[in-house]
């Protein structure tokens, strides 16, 4: 009985799916219109697409991990400490190898990058002129009078006016949300890309190696910031000390030169000054030798400190270009066309035999 069933309902199974195939190949031809309709707007939408330029930056970003201060400094940081130095190691909280990141996202480096002078198709002009031109903002922005007088300039590192610094804001967020990807391609390793996309190749590749730049300009500079304090005050400090010790040495031997053949009875007029001289030349001698060490070592602790920045791969022409292949997009069209049309045919003879038998 079980074995009846079972092929009553395969030959039923048979049968709806023959009269659902008769049903479908009743409107092929209307399939098959839908499906080159598909295919045609495919098509046009592949040749008239615009194509993108993809720029991209790797780098590795290596950092010495030594923690502490290095070997010999702590004996040294007594003297530092007189003169409110601090040479010890610098921390590396400020960035890590991920924060980095979201510099190239942050407003102030975008600004900065965006106000930056560069040669674009034998024309110099800021960044954020020649985006306003390759992203079409251009026609957008001065269709109302009250965009004409909007103008950027590099001279202050700011716009002049506050319908500038407001465009130059939307134009940021334009490019952080929709042009600026950057990340690392594997979690283990310091390695960071960095991808710019825009409809103007040159562009693009300007615009990625500048963003770059002042990113990288900008890390090194603040994680060596604390270093480079120490060795400008060491400096002036070893410079101030040592001038000190030579008008010493200097004032003892004018002193013996201004007192020739001296009566021994006398002596003391030459002795005193002399000896007092020497005594400064000494201790500040001895001053000056600290300083220089702790000069070195700050040198040294710089050197540490500073980041190296090792660009592994930066864009060259030809750009990578996107954009959607024809031959691609037509199939694509045509075969969403077609199942669309499909399930709207099904759902309506569905429906229409519901009714039918709910009558």
């Amino acid at each position: 009985m079980e074995q009846v069933k079972s092929e009553i309902s395969v030959q039923e199974l048979l049968f709806k799916f023959k009269d659902w195939m008769r049903y479908l190949l009743s409107y092929w031809k209307t399939i098959l219109f839908a499906g080159l309709v598909g295919a045609i707007i495919g098509l046009s939408y592949a040749a008239f697409t615009i194509p993108e330029y993809t720029a991209k930056t790797t780098f590795v970003l290596e950092e010495d991990a030594m923690g502490g201060s290095m070997g010999g400094l702590g004996q040294m940081a007594g003297l530092a400490a007189m003169v409110g130095i601090d040479i010890g190691g610098s921390s590396n909280g400020l960035f890590q190898g991920d924060n980095i990141a979201a510099l190239y996202k942050s407003r102030v480096m975008l600004e900065k990058a965006l106000l930056t002078r560069a040669v674009i198709g034998d024309k110099e002009q800021l960044l954020i002129d020649s985006y306003v031109e390759v992203a079409g903002l251009k026609k957008k922005w001065f269709r109302s009078t009250k965009y004409a007088d909007a103008h950027f300039t590099e001279v202050t590192g700011r716009p002049e006016t506050r319908l500038a610094d407001s465009l130059l804001l939307e134009v940021i967020e334009d490019i952080d949300k929709k042009y600026l990807k950057v990340g690392k391609p594997d979690k283990k390793l310091n390695v960071i890309s960095v991808e710019f996309t825009a409809e103007n190749e040159e562009f693009a590749k300007v615009f990625n190696r500048t963003i770059v730049a002042t990113v990288n300009e900008f890390y090194i500079e603040t994680k060596t910031k604390k270093s480079l304090s120490n060795i400008r005050v060491l400096q002036q400090q070893t410079d101030s000390v040592k001038a000190v010790m030579n008008g010493a040495i200097s004032r003892a031997a004018r002193v013996v030169d201004i007192t020739p053949n001296l009566n021994i009875t006398r002596s003391s007029q030459r002795t005193d000054p002399v000896q007092r001289s020497q005594f400064n030349a000494e201790a500040n001698k001895a001053i000056l030798t600290e300083l220089v060490k702790n000069l070195e070592l700050s040198k040294m602790n710089f050197l540490k400190d500073k980041p190296l920045i090792q660009v592994i791969d930066e864009p060259t022409f030809p750009i990578k270009k996107e954009k959607p292949g024809k031959a691609a997009m037509t199939a694509f069209g045509f075969l969403l066309a077609t199942i669309l049309v499909v399930f709207i045919l099904v759902f309506k003879h569905f429906f229409s035999r519901l009714n039918m038998s709910v009558r």
